[in-house]
C-alpha cells in the first residue's frame, strides 16, 4: 500500500484490488458512467448509453487476469477512484477510470492517472499508456489532451447488440484510440 496526497484534500492510499473490494468497485464505476448518480460529476454516459457499464464477473476478470490490476484509490479508508491497468508488451492500457461523482472536477482524477502512468512504466517498463475513448465524449477526449494524451484516429467499432458495454442510444459510436508517451 502507497500513500500520496491528493491535490483537494486528504491522503490517497493506493493498493491493488482484491475480490472482496468488487462489489465496491461494480458501484463506484457504476455510479460514475450510468444512471442518474452519474448526473452529478461530469463523466456520465447517462445520454449516450443506457444499462450497464459493468458487472461482478468484468471486474473479477480485471483482477485476477495474469498482466492486469484495478488501482484502487482510497480516501480516509472510503474508495474514491479506481482504474484498470494492463501489461501489453511496450505498452500498457488504462481503462475502467472511475472518480466518485460528487468528488470530480477538484483534481482527484488528473492524481490518480499521473499514479497509474507512474505505476506503469515502473512496474513494468512500459513507454506507452494507450487507452479507447467513445469518439463522441469530445469533453473527456479534450480531458485526456490536457494529460498528455494524443488522438490516434485509429477507430474500432463499438459492439453493438453487446449489452455488457450497454445499450447505445445513438447509432455513430465508436472508440478511438489515445496514446500517451511515459517518462
Amino acid at each position: 500500500m502507497d500513500t500520496a496526497t491528493s491535490p483537494d484534500r486528504g491522503e490517497l492510499t493506493y493498493r491493488d484490488a482484491v475480490p472482496a473490494d468488487v462489489p465496491g468497485l461494480v458501484a463506484l464505476i457504476e455510479s460514475a458512467y450510468r444512471g442518474e448518480s452519474s448526473r452529478t460529476g461530469w463523466t456520465t454516459e447517462a445520454d449516450i448509453l443506457d444499462g450497464r457499464r459493468t458487472d461482478t464477473e468484468g471486474v473479477t476478470a480485471v483482477i485476477t487476469a495474469p498482466g492486469s490490476r484495478l488501482l484502487v484509490a482510497e480516501r480516509d479508508g472510503t474508495l474514491v477512484a479506481c482504474c484498470q491497468l494492463e501489461h501489453r508488451g511496450d505498452a500498457a492500457y488504462f481503462g475502467m477510470f472511475a472518480v466518485r461523482p460528487g468528488l470530480q472536477g477538484a483534481g482527484l482524477g488528473r492524481t490518480v492517472i499521473a499514479e497509474a502512468e507512474r505505476r506503469a512504466a515502473l512496474s513494468w517498463g512500459v513507454r506507452e499508456m494507450h487507452m479507447t475513448v467513445i469518439t463522441v465524449r469530445e469533453e473527456l477526449i479534450a480531458w485526456y489532451e490536457r494529460r498528455g494524451y494524443r488522438r490516434t484516429g485509429t477507430l474500432s467499432p463499438f459492439p453493438y447488440g453487446d449489452e455488457r458495454f450497454g445499450i447505445p442510444q445513438r447509432d455513430d459510436l465508436a472508440f478511438e484510440l489515445l496514446v500517451k508517451r511515459l517518462g
